[in-house]
């Protein structure tokens, strides 16, 4: 699998990030008290499809689970921090949702993520606020560490910074990725790291970053259905971008 994508590629990848974003945007403003994440899985489907794309996560088997995901979102409630599956669960007032969404536009893969409370933003408490500010503020500062010629230790380290001024946690074992001609592709994305470590970063080549921030510790554990919950059940955020690294600079490609 090349790491380096063509201007073709990248042109191909910019539509799809659009067409995911305007989805995600619009699950954004479906979540609300009494949904269910079974209904926002329905609407994340049929939108993608609506625009000839298919949905990325649908029947798709990474490497060591034991079956396929079923479902079009993960959606992810308080201490799920990521792959949260779709169900009868009714949001309420005062929670948080991470919601994951991949699809594939021309045959290739873009994969995005945020975190949004349910209900008035001042329905949570004052942690969870800042939960929520401080895992954005990572994705960008993450962002803009990924520049030609800087590495990948330079994006972790990025992000783990804004994490540790904020008092959070780094969900240990989770990471973003390489992506393009297959869902999850090299290489990994640390949230963490050294500046001046890890690959050289180069243009062309385009990656899912994506920190994962929790109220307690960082330790996960892996839950029934396959999902990933924090071990301390304290509540978790997640957000992400598709980014394409250019010879100006990151350029999003998964934004609206």
């Amino acid at each position: 699998m090349d790491l380096i994508k063509t201007k073709e590629q990248i042109a191909i990848m910019a539509e799809g990030g659009r067409r995911l974003g305007a989805v995600l945007n619009v699950l954004r403003k479906e979540v609300r008290p009494g949904i269910t994440t079974l209904e926002l899985d329905r609407i994340a489907r049929l939108r993608i499809e609506a625009g000839g794309d298919k949905p990325a996560f649908l029947h798709y088997r990474p490497a060591g689970a034991a079956k396929a995901y079923p479902y079009t979102l993960c959606s992810s409630v308080n201490d799920v921090v990521v792959h949260g599956q779709p169900s009868h669960h009714v949001l309420r007032e005062g929670d948080v949702i991470s919601l994951d969404l991949g699809l594939r536009h021309e045959g290739l893969y873009l994969d995005a993520a945020i975190t949004v409370p349910v209900g008035p933003v001042s329905s949570l408490g004052k942690d969870v606020r800042a939960l929520l500010d401080a895992t954005e503020d990572a994705l960008y500062a993450g962002i803009a560490a990924a520049k030609p010629g800087k590495r990948l230790g330079d994006i972790g380290y990025a992000i783990e910074r804004v994490a540790r001024n904020a008092g959070l946690s780094v969900a240990e074992g989770l990471t973003g990725h390489g992506i393009g001609e297959s869902l999850h592709e090299e290489p990994s994305v640390f949230n963490f790291g050294e500046r001046g470590t890890g690959m050289v970063l180069k243009e062309g080549m385009v990656l899912a970053i994506e920190p994962m921030f929790t109220l307690g510790g960082g330790e996960i554990v892996q839950l029934r259905d396959e999902s990933y919950g924090t071990e301390d059940r304290s509540w978790a955020a997640h957000f992400e971008h598709t980014i394409a690294i250019t010879a100006k600079g990151p350029k999003i490609l998964t934004a609206a």
